[in-house]
């Protein structure tokens, strides 16, 4: 693989993606419907859907593209792939709360190594360079040349008073219940992918994630934390969390700087 070119691939898709987004975000009124799972499904994701995609197939077309909305692609397997959720965090966007992203991420051998995460409502955006390590990038965020990038790293946290993500949409008492383990001294509530980037950047200690995912709602926001130094495990085992698997869903996990002193579930 390219990485230099992978970078501004996916940088630039998600950068277009995020302008048809915010286009319907910010129009009267738009249309949702119910998938299969109960969940929400807008034109904003079926439109930045189609964008990536026909990007991603052009410039890579030998490697295997899956995608939340394109549900053939969900019966695929490879060890190396592309993946994509093309609006994740539909419950923000639908109620207007502004903490949605685009994701798109390159997984090898069942680890997500690079990877974008775009928040167009809170113009923020976080993404791995050609060598795996992680950014984000400020300014203007024009499509057709990168701007200045700040490199981002992993907190070293401190164990007596830790920084808390969790879920916005997600949170129940199980969430708390293990939270309360910790000796916390802040906790904030975020959407989609954006809690990965907030471990990232040291924002955030830890984001433990009691609830179902898929991976294409983790995969690039995970590749962003593995290149700022974090880690994301399994919760039941502390084991990695895994990419490709049978159904592409997840397991419950925990995403954290290693300076954090995990407890067990």
């Amino acid at each position: 693989m390219d990485y230099q070119k992978l970078t501004e691939v996916m940088r630039k898709l998600a950068l277009e993606a995020g302008d048809k987004i915010m286009e319907i975000y910010n129009s009267d009124s738009f249309e949702v419907k119910v998938k299969s799972d109960e969940s929400p499904v807008t034109e904003a994701d079926e439109a930045a859907d189609a964008l990536i995609s026909a990007g991603l197939r052009a410039a890579f077309p030998d490697v295997l593209l899956v995608t939340e909305e394109q549900a053939d692609s969900h019966c695929q397997r490879a060890d190396t792939f592309l993946i994509v959720d093309p609006l994740d965090g539909t419950k923000e966007f639908v109620h207007r709360r502004g903490d949605f992203t685009v994701n798109i991420a390159y997984v090898e051998n069942g680890v997500p190594t690079r990877g974008v995460v775009y928040a167009p409502a809170r113009n923020r955006m976080f993404y791995t360079l050609a060598d795996g390590a992680a950014v984000e990038e400020t300014g203007a965020l024009a499509k057709d040349q990168i701007g200045e990038t700040t490199p981002i790293r992993v907190s070293d946290a401190d164990n007596s008073a830790l920084l808390v993500v969790a879920s916005k949409s997600h949170r129940d008492q199980a969430t708390d219940d293990y939270i309360n383990k910790y000796s916390v001294a802040d906790s904030k509530s975020a959407g989609s992918s954006l809690k990965f980037c907030l471990v990232a950047t040291g924002e955030a200690d830890i984001y433990p994630r009691v609830g179902r995912t898929m991976e294409w709602d983790t995969a690039a926001g995970h590749a962003v934390l593995h290149g700022a130094g974090g880690k994301v495990v399994r919760f039941d085992d502390h084991s990695p969390l895994t990419y490709g698997k049978a159904d592409y869903a997840n397991p419950f996990f925990i995403a954290y700087a290693p300076s954090v002193e995990l407890k067990e579930a």
